[in-house]
């Protein structure tokens, strides 16, 4: 599985990017977690608000700061 955590590194992004983490450990998946900082790049994956989450290259978030428990849920449906 392929995470990425989209946006330009300020807390609400490095929030997510830490739920992810957490999120991930708990579920006990194995993950490649990448937070892509690059504006371009955002946006090639469709994302205009961030912070942005992209699962296995489908955006599942955008604007928003999940919790762990919501970030669980979604990544226990793409399994």
């Amino acid at each position: 599985m392929k995470i990425e955590v989209l946006g330009m590194g300020c807390a609400k992004c490095n929030k997510l990017e830490e739920n992810v983490r957490q999120a991930v450990k708990e579920l006990g998946l194995k993950a490649e977690i990448d937070h892509v900082r690059d504006l371009a790049e955002i946006a090639k994956r469709g994302v205009m608000i961030t912070p942005g989450l992209v699962i296995d290259g489908k955006p599942v978030s955008a604007g928003n700061v999940l919790s762990i428990e919501k970030v669980k849920e979604l990544l226990q449906a793409r399994q």
